[in-house]
């Protein structure tokens, strides 16, 4: 989720638990918290830019780091509330809120992995986009009436809107899933791997990405509560097979380069419609109708000893803005 959102989702966690006398301060607490797992972004390394991919909701995001993560949190920010809290108290909120931040993350389609160093496999429930505003916007309220009335009642009501709003987002994403049987049903595939997720910013227009044999196949669907769905027929493309194309290379460092990209991308992998030496992760696109990469891997055969270039193509033209509140809007 965005930086705000978590901070909020930590601020009404642990408001929920607070007395009116300390409010504030636990507010302040949780905010920051539920901040520091995503500090991982800044681990990188110049020469190698699949590090970061790596590591981002790695370590920071499992289960067994949340509690030193936690001590982290609170090391750093009791000197601020420490004539209120006791750092037994602060650790405590810190707790509620840096987990929160780990579990919230999980939610979302990126993925965290949760139960690394014993799994290396990311969850990740698609829920909800990493950006909702109506999302937000209510927790912002919830935590901003709290904070005003300094009563914890409202983080409540901020919690209880969470647990909703993720709840509408599962019984959408159910429908979704039986929509997408229905469709590889008539068109007599059989799923192999199935990638459901909402669009940005929305719980309406979700993206629907499923493999059958060497290819990869996307549609839109939009759902309206107690309507019909409205579908849109996207693309195909054929599959990469890079451990084949590339096996004259096995060894190189370009070759671990593209098996690590495949794994992150959990081997959804096509060639850049744009970019003929661009390898895309298939599941990601500005529009759920699109084969059209948001990030890749460009290749040079001719660098094999080089780490890959990493680079994003997200190119949101007014006519890719358009077709997308069209399908939003049900046009």
């Amino acid at each position: 989720m965005d930086p705000i959102t978590h901070g909020l989702i930590g601020a009404a966690a642990t408001q929920s638990f607070s007395n009116k006398k300390n409010l504030r301060q636990v507010s302040l607490v949780g905010f920051f918290s539920a901040l520091l797992p995503d500090l991982d972004v800044f681990i990188s390394r110049a020469s190698d830019p699949l590090l970061n991919l790596e590591f981002h909701r790695q370590f920071t995001h499992s289960l067994v780091f949340i509690p030193v993560g936690a001590l982290i949190a609170s090391a750093l920010i009791w000197w601020l509330v420490k004539k209120q809290l006791s750092f037994k108290e602060t650790y405590f909120y810190s707790l509620l809120a840096y987990g929160s931040a780990c579990l919230s993350d999980a939610a979302t389609s990126y993925g965290v992995q949760l139960l690394w160093p014993f799994l290396d496999e990311r969850f990740s429930w698609n829920l909800i986009s990493i950006f909702d505003p109506l999302f937000s916007l209510i927790i912002i309220v919830a935590v901003g009436f709290s904070l005003y009335k300094k009563k914890s009642l409202f983080a409540w009501v901020g919690l209880g809107w969470i647990a909703v709003y993720l709840s509408f987002g599962f019984l959408q994403q159910q429908r979704v899933r039986n929509v997408a049987q229905e469709i590889a049903s008539q068109k007599g595939h059989v799923i192999e791997q199935l990638i459901i997720k909402p669009t940005m910013a929305n719980e309406i227009l979700w993206s629907v990405r499923y493999t059958y044999g060497d290819s990869l196949f996307t549609h839109g669907v939009r759902l309206i509560p107690f309507s019909k769905p409205t579908l849109y027929v996207g693309e195909s493309a054929a599959l990469l097979s890079w451990k084949k194309k590339y096996a004259p290379l096995k060894g190189s460092i370009l070759y671990q380069d593209i098996e690590r990209f495949s794994t992150f991308s959990d081997g959804i992998l096509i060639t850049h419609p744009d970019y003929e030496n661009v390898i895309g992760d298939g599941r990601y696109s500005l529009l759920p109708t699109s084969l059209s990469p948001i990030w890749g891997i460009e290749i040079d055969t001719t660098k094999s000893n080089q780490h890959v270039p990493f680079g994003t193509y997200r190119k949101p033209t007014k006519e890719v803005r358009q077709r997308f509140m069209d399908m939003l809007l049900g046009k």
